[in-house]
């Protein structure tokens, strides 16, 4: 009789537990004071050398989930291994680059004539999962360099990104890419917050 109150109990401690993972963003190296009078920042996106969940290759990670998928339905897998490549232009990218402007007076975007170049680099993609009863939200890590557009090899300021959640309000993110979208655009808000200050 007592094992459904002790279950509960479990269940809510979990659930407490839950938002403990907190986004941190860190100037590591440099100074952002070159960027206080720049209204423009060129953008660049980088996934070399991404981990994935367990798997510290993300070849890795696409081929087993390619697998699985058309195991289960045939051509399922390679339509999946498609999106999750397509994602980063589709989805995570314009996110990113939405949620900045909004909350920014330096917008990033493709401008080749800015002074300096924001490369987000993603080091790592928890992908998450919701299957209704059971969720583990997703979240990436990235690290960010600030370099002149004109010379990359000059770096301004290294940021890092920790912990970026994506989980949407409601829990109705079953779609892996729209969790990963989540962490983008929060990913976007904070860090035009952070380079502001």
């Amino acid at each position: 009789m007592q094992i459904i109150p002790k279950m509960a109990a479990v269940v809510l401690l979990a659930a407490i537990g839950l938002p403990a993972i907190a986004q941190k963003i860190k100037l590591v190296d440099g100074d952002l004071t070159a960027l206080k009078n720049e209204k423009q920042l060129n953008v660049e996106f980088t996934y070399d050398q991404l981990k994935v969940g367990k798997f510290d290759n993300e070849a890795d990670y696409i081929q087993k989930k390619t697998a699985e998928y058309n195991q289960k339905e045939a051509g399922k897998g390679d339509t999946w291994a498609k999106a999750w490549k397509n994602d980063r232009k589709d989805r995570f990218e314009p996110s990113f680059e939405s949620l900045f402007n909004e909350n920014s007076d330096t917008k990033v975007g493709d401008y080749s004539g800015a002074k300096y170049t924001l490369i987000f680099h993603t080091t790592f993609m928890e992908p998450g999962f919701n299957v209704g009863v059971m969720r583990k939200n997703a979240y990436i890590d990235a690290e960010v360099l600030i370099v002149e557009t004109a010379n990359k090899s000059k770096t301004v300021a290294k940021i890092s990104v920790d912990n970026a959640p994506g989980r949407m309000f409601g829990g109705f993110d079953f779609d892996t890419g729209e969790r990963i979208k989540e962490a983008y655009a929060v990913s976007g808000k904070k860090l035009a917050k952070f380079i502001n200050k």
